[in-house]
């Protein structure tokens, strides 16, 4: 055994990546069809939220920051419903309507908060996904908010992690 591999692990041979073989075509078909059941990200719901309606519904879904009230002071997606998660059992079924998808955000991809609302919003009767990214991913990508005091600001997108030369990352 040398001393850049150990019992536990691979040989320097074998890559990484393909240590365990990819899925067969229809195992990864259903497993995307279902992730994208559940998930949908920032640039979807500011797209959805710009649009224009036909019907002046709205863009089909309720929004809704799960995060404490002094977060939510900091910053939120404008048309955001503000219900923190520990709040969803009692406040749920009076703020938000069963008949229209939810879809919820937090704070940014290393927090499970919008995870843990949207499974306390499935377990009542709603329809739900989970904005990936959150709020972080919002600001990140240069989109508006909305402040306590009711100013909005709009920053400049990161170029590391927001389309260049569009709106649209072509995806």
């Amino acid at each position: 055994m040398t001393t850049t591999q150990n019992a536990s692990s691979a040989p320097a041979d074998i890559n990484p990546v393909l240590r365990v073989p990819p899925a067969s075509p229809a195992a990864a078909a259903a497993y995307f069809a279902a992730a994208l059941a559940f998930h949908t990200d920032v640039s979807d719901v500011a797209s959805a939220l710009e649009a224009p309606s036909g019907s002046g519904a709205g863009p089909g879904f309720q929004l809704v920051d799960t995060r404490s009230a002094s977060s939510w002071d900091q910053g939120y997606v404008p048309g955001a419903i503000h219900l923190p998660t520990a709040l969803i059992p009692e406040q749920a079924e009076r703020l938000l309507d069963k008949n229209v998808p939810v879809v919820t955000y937090c704070w940014g991809p290393g927090c499970n908060g919008a995870a843990r609302s949207a499974l306390a919003l499935a377990e009542l009767g709603f329809q739900v996904k989970e904005m990936l990214g959150g709020v972080e991913y919002w600001i990140r990508e240069g989109f508006e908010v909305e402040t306590g005091q009711g100013t909005r600001q709009r920053g400049e997108a990161d170029p590391l992690t927001a389309p260049t030369g569009s709106d649209d990352c072509g995806c």
